[in-house]
């Protein structure tokens, strides 16, 4: 009885934590909005959107979608040494968790595409969660070798390059701890021997996993599929202020911008990365000349132009699950506090 009054209470204390997490975040968000937009003169939007190069838009909207295809590839790259994963399950999840992020705080999709590819296929979550762990030190890396050539061109702002040094210590440390995983696995899983905790023992089975990743030359092939990938994201912005009034960048601003927009989307936000995505656009705008009204008002359209075919594709692609958003939040946090499909064990070939 008292046990189970502990943990309603640690229960509880969890969910008031995250609630205030929550309402500090998009506290946050929405003052990054209000500084964004403060001098904006939206009303002159409309016309401006009238005389946009629609062409120029459609472009934007299409490699936005065919960067989450690549994507999709780079992730069934990754997963062939353990299972041929087919490629349009892979798009299919990612989608999901596209949409996740797009209406959910704290980039949860990432947890959720994880934990589809897992249902979906024979792989356990341990192996879906180690491969997206991957994937994000590929992407950190590549960031940061993006970065020190932007700042070889443009000055950025003091506060953004220091930021950047910092995820570069963060993705560096990581890499260096999956690197020891990989390729030193028996040392490694000596550390977490006799363990009884529960979080240890769910490392101990990711070890496992990242060193038959590791030991397989597709991940040296998703590494630098992960380049092409991060270049894409670009062209969106690029196409759109072609076809925007007002203004034009050239590729490599267009590329220094979209670093920037990267370097952003690192920092816990508000769903849809709303608020923060247009104070850096506006900032990477007007580092360019870019007037600070046209610059605010821009940031808008091109978080609209990113953010609404991926809520379509992703609706899409979450109906044809025949599950609701809610309940597979609700599944995939649940089975990683009830560690299952995390430790089921797997003989891999």
């Amino acid at each position: 009885m008292g046990s189970t009054s502990v943990d309603n209470g640690d229960e509880k204390k969890k969910k008031r934590t995250q609630l205030i997490l929550l309402l500090a975040t998009n506290l946050v968000s929405l003052a990054f909005l209000y500084w964004a937009l403060r001098d904006s003169n939206l009303s002159q939007t409309g016309a401006e959107l009238k005389r946009m190069g629609w062409w120029w838009v459609g472009l934007a909207v299409v490699t936005d979608i065919l960067v989450y295809f690549w994507h999709g590839w780079r992730w069934s790259l990754l997963l062939s040494p353990l299972e041929c994963v087919p490629f349009w399950t892979c798009v299919r999840a990612i989608y999901v968790g596209l949409f996740a992020n797009e209406v959910l705080p704290f980039r949860t999709g990432e947890l959720i595409r994880c934990f589809l590819l897992a249902r979906w296929t024979t792989l356990p979550l341990s192996v879906t969660l180690s491969s997206a762990l991957i994937e994000r030190i590929f992407d950190g890396l590549w960031l940061i070798v993006c970065l020190i050539i932007t700042i070889q061109f443009v000055h950025l702002p003091k506060y953004l390059v220091d930021g950047a040094w910092v995820l570069a210590t963060v993705v560096g440390l990581c890499g260096v701890l999956l690197a020891i995983a990989m390729f030193y696995k028996q040392q490694t899983k000596e550390v977490f021997a006799n363990t009884k905790n529960p979080i240890l023992k769910t490392l101990n089975i990711l070890i496992e996993d990242l060193h038959i990743i590791g030991h397989s030359r597709f991940l040296y092939f998703a590494a630098f599929a992960s380049i092409p990938y991060l270049l894409m994201q670009a062209v969106p912005i690029w196409a759109l202020a072609k076809g925007y009034p007002g203004f034009d960048l050239t590729i490599a601003q267009s590329f220094a911008l979209m670093v920037i927009l990267r370097l952003g989307s690192v920092v816990p936000q508000a769903p849809g990365n709303l608020g923060l995505f247009q104070s850096l656009t506006r900032v990477g705008l007007v580092l360019f000349g870019v007037p600070h009204g046209i610059a605010s008002r821009f940031s808008l359209v091109v978080w609209g132009v990113i953010t609404l075919p991926l809520l379509i594709v992703g609706f899409i692609a979450l109906a044809v699950t025949g599950l609701k958003m809610g309940d597979l939040h609700r599944e995939a946090h649940g089975c990683i506090q009830n560690n299952e499909s995390i430790v089921r064990s797997r003989k891999l070939e």
